[in-house]
């Protein structure tokens, strides 16, 4: 479902394209109105984007650029296909994730899969990248100092957190039981097996354990590699 901000913000972007004119509403228009979505603008700003220079440039864009799309009489812009994968795409992200809103936000960090439109070339230009905008979404580590969130970003998971168990007030970031889930379900934590006692212990093979710890400490080219004929103890 999309949030109410994000529903205003896609009429925003038809609206742009409307008054142009333009017979589709692009990436751009979206770009432009996404610049005035609270969400999506959170991120902006703390991946150090000038949103002046940002307005303008897409400003520039639309009303030189797009001459082509310039149709006579009552427009009633489409939006184009790389539009609408990209809502898509924001969507079928957010329902993987066990959310159920759809935010500017996450519109954002989706608009970067379609490399070749001008919407991120004008990101890329402020040195925005998609890992940018995710590390602030999801771990709240802003690009630019000063700019993280003292909460998380709607449309990051953990913006719905729930009171502490003792009721002092405080509320702790949200959980994300379906991602712990799927790690319990698909995956084996050989640390707490280990803890447990559950793993037989490697019997004559200290100086390959030893310079496996070796290699794993190392800063660079630390991937050892095991090489033996079958039945030897690799995998243990």
């Amino acid at each position: 479902m999309l949030s109410r901000t994000l529903e205003k913000t896609l009429r925003r972007a038809l609206a742009l394209a409307n008054a142009r004119q333009h017979e589709y509403a692009t990436l751009e228009h979206l770009l432009m109105a996404l610049s005035e979505d609270q969400d999506a603008v959170a991120v902006l700003k703390a991946c150090a984007v000038e949103l002046e220079r940002l307005r303008m440039t897409l400003t520039d864009f639309l009303d030189h650029e797009l001459s082509g799309l310039i149709v006579e009489g009552v427009v009633d812009a489409k939006p184009t296909a790389g539009f609408q994968r990209v809502i898509q795409r924001a969507a079928i992200h957010v329902q993987s994730s066990g959310r159920t809103e759809v935010t500017g936000a996450n519109v954002l960090v989706a608009l970067f899969s379609e490399r070749e439109s001008h919407a991120v070339y004008f990101l890329q230009e402020q040195n925005m990248s998609r890992l940018d905008a995710v590390n602030y979404i999801a771990h709240g580590i802003a690009k630019k100092p000063g700019t993280g969130a003292q909460k998380p970003v709607r449309g990051s998971g953990d913006d719905n957190p729930q009171p502490s168990p003792a009721g002092d007030g405080e509320k702790p970031r949200g959980e994300q039981p379906q991602a712990t889930e799927a790690l319990s379900a698909y995956c084996t934590d050989l640390n707490e097996k280990a803890r447990s006692g559950k793993i037989d212990i490697l019997v004559g093979r200290a100086a390959e354990i030893e310079r496996t710890i070796q290699i794993l400490c190392r800063r660079s080219k630390n991937n050892p590699l095991f090489v033996g004929d079958p039945g030897v103890g690799k995998t243990a």
